[in-house]
């Protein structure tokens, strides 16, 4: 036990204030290009400008980024992350229903993190060099994610082509959504009804054992209040 701990502190020091600084900085240069990207745009969007954001010298920000890829590469995987924490936080402060699914995924793509994540998704279609950054990292996001909701989701274990579907179905029709009102392709009003037909596709798709539980979880209820009156 003595030597298991003894190579796990060899292996994972405590983190120095010259590391916390470090990361506090490339923290601020990340979130300083989310910005840039919501406001400018990717073609805009330069290591100067970045820089200057952040408060920053550009031989400061060189010092922690060496160039423009290295920086856009770990914005994608900040945004990423993003995603990822928001998503375990809604599955674990939420009802598994349909509604709540839908209304925590709708939250995370009205911020700016999501409009400058498809502002380097859009440039990336005919920017090679962002593509080429951009593939990788989106596969494996879309595993990880898969992977992480199948685990947070239990009820849909039984049909994991069918849960796939649906967060396909929610996360097209959701980020399309965010994209039309971004650029007046779809109007404000329409929105409610669109998130409605969407919960009522996906609880449709649940597994049949999803539906009796919660079903017998209410006819207790139901009787008792029946009993009351």
């Amino acid at each position: 036990m003595a030597e298991t701990i003894r190579r796990k502190t060899e292996v994972e020091p405590a983190p120095t204030r010259q590391s916390i600084k470090s990361a506090q900085t490339r923290a601020r240069l990340i979130d300083a290009t989310i910005n840039c990207l919501v406001k400018v745009g990717f073609a805009r969007t330069t290591t100067p400008l970045v820089a200057a954001e952040a408060g920053l010298s550009r031989g400061a920000m060189l010092h922690h980024f060496e160039n423009s890829a290295t920086l856009i590469r770990a914005t994608i995987v900040e945004l990423h992350e993003r995603r990822l924490r928001a998503f375990k936080r809604s599955s674990e402060t939420s009802r598994h229903n349909p509604t709540t699914m839908v209304e925590a995924y709708w939250k995370q793509v009205q911020k700016p993190a999501f409009a400058a994540f498809q502002e380097l998704a859009m440039a990336a279609r005919t920017h090679e060099d962002l593509a080429e950054i951009m593939r990788p990292l989106q596969i494996e996001f879309r595993e990880r994610f898969n992977a992480e909701a199948i685990a947070l989701y239990p009820e849909w274990q039984s049909a994991p082509e069918q849960f796939a579907q649906a967060m396909a179905l929610s996360q097209t029709l959701m980020e399309g959504m965010a994209s039309g009102l971004m650029t007046g392709a779809l109007d404000q009003a329409m929105v409610p009804a669109l998130l409605k037909m969407l919960e009522d596709n996906v609880r449709a798709m649940r597994p049949a054992s999803s539906e009796q539980d919660q079903a017998s979880a209410a006819t207790p209820a139901a009787g008792k209040i029946k009993r009351q009156s």
